[in-house]
């Protein structure tokens, strides 16, 4: 089998949530001293864990390499040739263009990181249960609930029956009323919104079917869906992790309105061009 490809860190801190005790305990260990992680035998970090070395070797094929020195390999490549600090601090003698290059930098960082989190079976799950929905709802509080508005924005130009209401009474009532047949996307980045959880919960009681996006793996939201989809962000010096997932949120859904629409073919096309015919009287 392929050895996946992927940044050592951001494997391990995306699957951080999922991790035992003890695989915490290793994964502490290389994100907080990467570089001795690459002048080190497998022997000596499981003697300064005081765990056994095969401990150390199935963490590391937990987090996607076939053993200690093939993530070795790619947290070196991390470390040595690192690309420029792109979650670098703001300062006061900054030019505006040097801002805008960094906040640049820091939402091309936070899509590259939510692609390698990104889960290709359950996007594929996504796609398929949003495709069978007899309506998708989607369900999201304070800035998500304008991802949520952007998703209704994208993918009602497919074709399919798609809704959401900014209000959370809104939402609570609506999703009363969905059925098995329906589908409903919940968007938070902590994944732990209490508006979101409210009708999360209301939801789950109708049966119907459940997806949710947000950026922790063991938060209430990740654990209540049938699929969740994950991104990833980090906390910066001028804004917060929150604020920079949004960028990858967006991209989430850009992935399923794209698949959507390719699925549907013809009735997609026709779907689109009708949209497009229908708000160009709009147009000088």
């Amino acid at each position: 089998m392929k050895e996946r490809q992927q940044p050592c860190l951001v494997s391990i801190r995306s699957q951080y949530p999922r991790f035992s005790v003890t695989e915490r305990k290793i994964a502490d260990y290389i994100l907080i001293n990467p570089t001795k992680i690459i002048h080190s035998s497998i022997n000596q970090i499981a003697e300064d864990l005081n765990v056994a070395d095969s401990t150390v070797f199935r963490f590391c094929k937990r987090v996607g390499f076939k053993g200690y020195q093939a993530m070795k390999i790619a947290l070196a490549s991390e470390i040595v040739t690192p690309l420029q600090d792109v979650h670098e601090d703001i300062e006061e003698e900054d030019s505006v263009k040097a801002i805008a290059s960094k906040v640049f930098k820091s939402n091309i960082k936070t899509i590259e990181d939510s692609l390698v989190v990104l889960d290709e079976e359950q996007l594929e799950q996504a796609v398929n249960t949003i495709l069978a929905a007899e309506t998708t709802y989607f369900f999201g509080s304070g800035g998500s609930s304008i991802i949520a508005l952007d998703a209704f924005h994208k993918l009602v130009r497919t074709g399919i029956k798609v809704q959401t209401f900014s209000d959370s009474h809104f939402q609570q009532m609506v999703a009363s009323q969905m059925t098995e047949n329906d589908c409903a996307v919940f968007i938070s980045h902590s994944g732990a919104s209490k508006e979101v959880l409210h009708a999360l919960n209301i939801v789950k009681s109708t049966g119907a079917k459940m997806i949710g996006i947000t950026n922790y793996a063991k938060s209430p939201l990740s654990t209540g869906v049938d699929i969740p989809l994950y991104t990833m962000s980090e906390e910066t010096e001028f804004r917060s992790e929150a604020l920079s997932s949004r960028i990858a949120q967006l991209s989430v859904i850009d992935a399923l309105d794209v698949n959507i629409l390719l699925r549907r073919g013809s009735e997609g096309q026709k779907a689109l061009n009708k949209m497009r015919e229908a708000i160009s009287v709009k147009r000088i």
